[in-house]
């Protein structure tokens, strides 16, 4: 619907955020709890996004000159886990394919878009703090 709406409103600007998980900074002490069961958090990939973060991401959406309709993942450059997304695909969905070589802990729900269109960069990672 958002691109038909755009199509007849050439100036309008839609944009959606699919944000993945958002976890405030006291959240953090939870997430060694999740590696005792990686199916606990399948549900999203591992993924999650700092509020602040998120914050960022809805700033540079309105901040932003685009025009039409858009939608961004937006989650944080790593995941939840300490296993690594290989050990983790392997363990809760086996025999799933690969595209690509995986980092360890990479997002497994790309932001690529919103780096390159919005510039958005995460900033608060759970490992670092």
């Amino acid at each position: 619907m958002a691109e038909q709406f755009a199509r007849w409103d050439k100036k309008a600007k839609i944009i959606g955020l699919r944000f993945s998980n958002v976890q405030e900074p006291q959240d953090y002490a939870n997430f060694p709890n999740y590696h005792k069961d990686p199916r606990s958090r399948h549900f999203n990939l591992w993924t999650y996004i700092d509020a602040r973060d998120a914050a960022q991401a809805i700033r540079l959406s309105l901040e932003s000159k685009l025009t039409g309709a858009h939608v961004f993942g937006i989650a944080n450059n790593d995941s939840v886990m300490t296993q690594t997304n290989d050990e983790l695909l392997d363990e809760v969905f086996p025999g799933t394919k690969r595209k690509r070589p995986l980092k360890s802990h990479e997002s497994l729900i790309s932001i690529e878009k919103a780096k390159t269109v919005l510039g958005y960069k995460p900033q608060y990672d759970w490992r670092k703090t």
